[in-house]
């Protein structure tokens, strides 16, 4: 089958209660995410910890981050969010609104999303908890993490690292103080 007619995967379940979104993500002190499609910083661990938090769950993401990806991440259901009409993602699934994109979760809970911006700022009123790679050093780049209400999100975890260059960086776990809409 053609990219140009992928499969776009099972249809929404009309009254299906929509799944618990975590959100998953690597952010510099100033906040950034990315530059030119890609990392600014290689942290192998982040990475390592990023297969192993998603891993057999879905996956969200907007179409420039599909777009930076080699493929469809394994052992995960790769769900791209998008406005263009028609886009074909192959080996994922096209969504045209993260509701939409949360309606085809077909794997437990909870749903990851993983980027960009866009769909970050989207999925902050929604999530019940984040997994933040916190680096304690600022980076540049073209993409940021949208601020966010500190005191709507409790800390739950925190693992200090250091990186193989000597940067300073943190696991860290935050929970939603009281339950996001659903």
């Amino acid at each position: 089958m053609s990219a140009a007619h992928a499969d776009p995967g099972p249809a929404p379940r009309p009254g299906r209660r929509l799944p618990e979104l975590s959100i998953v993500a690597a952010v510099a002190a100033n906040r950034v995410i990315g530059v030119a499609g890609g990392l600014p910083w290689r942290l192998p661990d982040d990475l390592k910890r990023f297969r192993a938090l998603t891993r057999g769950h879905a996956v969200i993401m907007g179409r420039r981050t599909w777009e930076s990806l080699r493929g469809p991440l394994a052992d995960r259901q790769n769900i791209v969010v998008t406005s263009q009409i028609g886009y074909a993602a192959a080996g994922a699934e096209v969504a045209s609104s993260l509701d939409e994109a949360l309606a085809r979760v077909a794997m437990p809970p909870p749903a990851f999303c993983i980027g960009g911006a866009e769909l970050y700022r989207e999925a902050l009123s929604r999530a019940a908890s984040m997994h933040l790679t916190e680096i304690a050093r600022p980076f540049d780049g073209d993409v940021a993490f949208p601020a966010f209400d500190r005191a709507e999100w409790r800390e739950a975890a925190r693992e200090a690292r250091t990186g193989d260059d000597g940067t300073a960086y943190a696991f860290v776990t935050y929970e939603r103080v009281a339950p996001p809409p659903r």
